[in-house]
């Protein structure tokens, strides 16, 4: 079992970093350009080329079955969720098969919606108890597969 991270907006990347120590778990953080990450043999930073979709390409092609995967790109927790992968947002929300569908849908209402003027700002802020849903969220996942 493996953390993904998307990284390059990723504002939880502690919190991982946190829960991921505390089960020795290996953590891939995948952006297209170098982030700092604590010096830990079990945390990895792979940088990847700047091309569109670069990190989520390499984070597809890398993931598998029992993996997490840490994002906020739908279209990528999409890809992850058909590897049988578990998906967790920031804001502690899992996606999987019975969810992602209507989450897409949702994202491409919104980019509608945009595209005829109704510019509504983008998510909100993260708060302390997003933070803390995440934290609750990433360890269940985790519990649970180890259970298995």
């Amino acid at each position: 079992m493996k953390i993904y991270v998307d990284g390059d907006s990723c504002s939880v990347k502690k919190e991982i970093f946190k829960v991921a120590g505390r089960y020795k778990l290996k953590v891939i953080v995948v952006a297209n350009q170098y982030l700092n990450v604590p010096l830990d043999i079990n945390i990895q930073m792979e940088v990847v080329s700047e091309g569109f979709d670069a990190a989520d390409d390499w984070i597809a092609d890398n993931i598998s079955e029992g993996d997490i995967l840490v994002t906020s790109d739908l279209l990528l927790a999409d890809r992850a969720v058909k590897k049988k992968a578990r998906v967790v947002g920031q804001k502690g929300n899992e996606l999987d098969e019975e969810n992602i569908g209507s989450a897409l849908a949702g994202r491409e209402i919104s980019a509608h919606l945009r595209n005829l003027g109704d510019t509504k700002g983008g998510p909100s802020a993260m708060t302390k108890a997003d933070r803390s849903k995440f934290l609750g969220k990433l360890d269940q996942v985790i519990q649970s597969l180890k259970r298995g």
